[in-house]
């Protein structure tokens, strides 16, 4: 998305521990928002601590279900087949948040949220769609990518395409601007 926005960046991999992390932040009883919030900040903060002035970029994604409760990604397929079946039928919300860090703190945040509505999912059609996509979405939380086929579980999608693929980019873009790295 951000090479696409003709905006230039080096990927670094953030190497934190997420599965700790989501452990230690669900104990502590987070809501979905906060819990994707965390996890960018996470991630962002620990990359500028060793980047000087540099601004990085952290990203994080959660599934939150109408009861409260959150998707991870699948450990497998079959977890995966197991995770959209609690989908079919149903809206859940996927929360997208971004954080900006340099030197070592955070310096900007957004969250976005979109309301997902699947539609009903047959057992037939889940594996069909598991025999296609898998393990492409394995690394996917909620087991779909809507820039594919994944676009066919959707009756109805509510909120910005760019935060459903994983990153609010037009409010990354304008404080992307108003620091003066992109042209206003």
């Amino acid at each position: 998305m951000l090479t696409a926005a003709g905006v230039a960046f080096d990927a670094v991999s953030a190497a934190v521990d997420e599965d700790s992390a989501k452990a230690a932040l669900l104990s502590e009883g987070l809501a979905a928002r906060d819990m994707a919030d965390a996890l960018a900040e996470m991630k962002a903060i620990k990359v500028s601590s060793g980047d000087g002035q540099a601004l990085v970029l952290g990203c994080d994604s959660v599934v939150a279900l109408e009861d409260g409760a959150m998707l991870d990604k699948p450990r497998d397929r079959a977890e995966a087949a197991v995770h959209l079946r609690r989908l079919s039928g149903k809206r859940h919300e996927l929360v997208s948040a971004a954080v900006i860090a340099e030197g070592g703190r955070p310096v900007w945040r957004v969250v976005d949220r979109a309301k997902m509505h699947v539609r009903p999912l047959s057992d037939a059609f889940i594996e069909q769609y598991l025999d296609l996509e898998w393990p492409d979405i394995a690394g996917c939380v909620g087991c779909y990518r809507i820039e594919g086929l994944g676009a066919q579980l959707f009756s109805r999608i509510e909120g910005s395409h760019f935060t459903v693929l994983g990153l609010p980019l037009l409010p990354v873009l304008d404080y992307l601007r108003v620091r003066r790295v992109l042209a206003s």
